[in-house]
């Protein structure tokens, strides 16, 4: 049963109105989605084992789609500024997507992953790449929103994506198991991004994740941080009508510069349905395999009935071009 609270006999009379003929695009179609939470270390290839391992466990207990956490084959370098650790970057293709590449065609699934990539000489970026069972890569997004904040100077090392037209911008990748929509970390706090990522039809929201909690700050301002970013991007499928998956590490990093307290990554990677509503989540503290079957075919469902695409005014929008209405 589907309840509005504001409107629920309404809502579920129109839910159960509808005729065979208006239900065979809602059909269930369900895709079981696994997320990969694990801490990372400075050892690249123990980071990329501990991936694979736990992918291969996912692949076996039925995963279609698998999602890894933001730049899980090393620490979170970000936590200070040294030109060092652009050693750390590499091409795509390269070995990262060979790696995964070879995994999905092995396991047949789809594997969606996140690197360090050096698109050229000085010029680096936070990039998702989309592997697709025989087809390999399909598709990569290169993070929009940088943030730049004690603990996070991601503004050193990463380029903004592009956002032209035949860019890959705010753009879906089309795989074997849907368009996906991928983003990454701090472009989740942003509905903009959600949005055109729907309106190009994705039909899922992927955000490889890095975020986590400052020991300083006391256990009431850690727990509204962290129902901030749940409530964030729950929203998002909300208003757009589509499930979303976060993938978050774990595990407390320090910070090598010895200027901050290290960052503890929160885990509690989660899925949420197209109403929001929470599918599976992780734990905060430990490596784990978040998997779940999400009815892909739900979104006509809620879209039908919740119909936020038909009446946008998008007459009325132009300001949103601005930084702000002054």
């Amino acid at each position: 049963m589907y309840l509005c609270v504001l409107c629920g006999e309404k809502f579920i009379r129109g839910l159960r109105g509808l005729t065979d003929d208006q239900t065979t695009m809602s059909k269930s179609r369900h895709l079981t989605l696994a997320l990969i939470q694990h801490p990372c270390n400075a050892n690249r290839a123990d980071n990329i084992a501990r991936s694979e391992a736990a992918v291969r466990n996912a692949a076996r207990q039925g995963a279609e789609l698998i999602l890894l956490q933001e730049l899980h084959t090393s620490l979170y370098f970000c936590q200070q500024e040294s030109a060092d650790n652009f050693d750390l970057a590499e091409p795509i293709p390269g070995p990262t997507t060979q790696h995964f590449a070879h995994l999905a065609a092995e396991l047949d699934i789809v594997i969606v992953t996140s690197l360090f990539e050096r698109r050229g000489a000085g010029l680096y970026h936070n990039t998702v790449v989309v592997l697709d069972r025989q087809q390999g890569l399909v598709g990569q997004y290169r993070k929009m929103h940088i943030p730049d904040d004690p603990g996070f100077y991601e503004k050193y090392y990463f380029t903004p994506g592009d956002h032209q037209p035949g860019t890959q911008g705010f753009e879906p990748i089309d795989t074997s198991v849907g368009r996906l929509g991928v983003l990454v970390c701090w472009d989740q706090w942003f509905p903009e991004a959600a949005r055109l990522m729907a309106l190009a039809g994705a039909e899922l929201l992927l955000y490889p994740t890095a975020i986590g909690w400052d020991d300083n700050d006391d256990a009431a301002e850690q727990a509204r941080q962290h129902d901030a970013w749940i409530t964030m991007q729950r929203g998002h499928a909300i208003a757009n009508g589509i499930p979303l998956a976060a993938c978050n590490r774990t595990g407390f990093e320090v910070d090598p510069s010895g200027q901050g307290s290290g960052i503890r990554f929160w885990g509690n990677s989660f899925v949420a349905g197209p109403q929001g509503e929470i599918l599976a989540q992780g734990p905060q503290d430990a490596a784990g395999i978040i998997l779940t079957k999400v009815d892909m075919a739900h979104t006509e469902q809620v879209r039908r009935v919740w119909p936020y695409l038909r009446d946008r005014r998008i007459d009325a929008y132009g300001d949103l071009l601005k930084r702000y209405r002054d």
